[in-house]
């Protein structure tokens, strides 16, 4: 049972993310050059910064009593060495020039051009959030959890977090379990699963060979962790082969036909009984005095396939096929589990 002490030093800890990410927000938004509000959107209220920091930390209080529960251990999310942290912050503001080019120039900019044609499907070629090489370099790899922390003001791992309540549910009385970890990316989901289930069995898929690499790393000290380089639309796996598939931040990035196919493969390969913990962001009416500010999103930080996740019904996309289970507000995000029918 985590003491006092424990929740002090949580706090403590979730206060420095929020500061130092939230302020380099803040400095980056003086720095940069915003993109007009489309006409649709004029006129339209969005939450002001006093909203915005009450939301984030309603998600670190809800982040805690997960903790206090038992559903995970309290994480290890210190900023780490300071020279790495300032490192970090500086690259980020290095990267902001080549970033704001692109947020302001020609839309030819925001694609991959230099990537062999065929190696990766079409919608992937792009420089997503306007971030150089896309997620084809290991020089975005290092970039991205920065890049992604600064942008929600230090709480994207407190959001990826809150997938671990409805997963505790979906491993309860398997063992062994297989889990997939569908999009991993950098494995950042995959190392607070391993925190607290060490001896599980964990995949994680990616299509970028330069992302998985910094998992691998990110995981190097677990046992029972593999990584797949492949298209969530056509996994290389037997059918029924986990327990358990993990989908982080991925479809929202996805066309809406890719999103139906990824949908079917899932199905394939996760068991009858098994669960899907899903993870993305909110969508109109979730909250909505959010509404403009996810309509103006993929504007201001080139995602080209948000605009139609945000009028897709999950439920009706989810099935036939899966059952809906939990549903939990996590700040910017929502995390939805859907059971595999027999």
């Amino acid at each position: 049972m985590p003491s006092a002490l424990d929740k002090l030093a949580f706090n403590a800890a979730q206060a420095a993310r929020v500061s130092w990410f939230y302020g380099q927000k803040l400095l980056a938004a003086r720095v940069s050059r915003p993109v007009p509000l489309p006409e649709p959107l004029r006129g339209r209220s969005m939450p002001d910064k006093r909203r915005i920091l009450a939301d984030l930390w309603t998600l670190i209080e809800q982040d805690w009593r997960n903790i206090e529960a038992g559903y995970y251990e309290r994480p290890k999310d210190g900023l780490g060495s300071p020279f790495e942290a300032m490192g970090r912050a500086i690259d980020f503001f290095a990267d902001l020039r080549a970033v704001e080019r692109r947020r302001h120039g020609a839309r030819k900019e925001r694609i991959l051009s230099e990537v062999p044609p065929g190696a990766y499907p079409r919608y992937y070629l792009q420089k997503f959030h306007f971030q150089s090489d896309g997620y084809l370099s290991g020089a975005s790899a290092k970039r991205y959890d920065h890049q992604v922390e600064v942008l929600f003001g230090g709480a994207a791992a407190a959001m990826r977090r809150q997938a671990l309540v409805p997963l505790k549910a979906a491993l309860a009385g398997r063992s062994p379990a297989r889990l997939l970890d569908v999009g991993c990316g950098t494995g950042q989901f995959l190392r607070e699963v391993k925190a607290n289930y060490p001896r599980l069995d964990v995949t994680g898929l990616d299509l970028s060979p330069h992302y998985l690499a910094a998992a691998r790393s990110e995981l190097r000290t677990w046992s029972r962790a593999r990584f797949v380089v492949g298209a969530a639309e056509a996994m290389p796996f037997a059918d029924a082969q986990f327990d358990a598939i993990t989908c982080i931040y991925l479809f929202h990035e996805l066309p809406s036909g890719v999103r139906r196919a990824v949908v079917g493969e899932i199905r394939r390969v996760l068991r009858p009984g098994g669960m899907l913990v899903f993870v993305d962001s909110l969508q109109p009416g979730d909250e909505p005095d959010y509404d403009a500010m996810l309509d103006y999103f993929p504007v201001a930080f080139h995602e080209p396939y948000y605009a139609s996740y945000l009028r897709e019904d999950l439920d009706r996309l989810w099935s036939p096929g899966f059952t809906p289970g939990q549903r939990v507000p996590a700040y910017f995000s929502k995390v939805l589990s859907y059971r595999r029918e027999l």
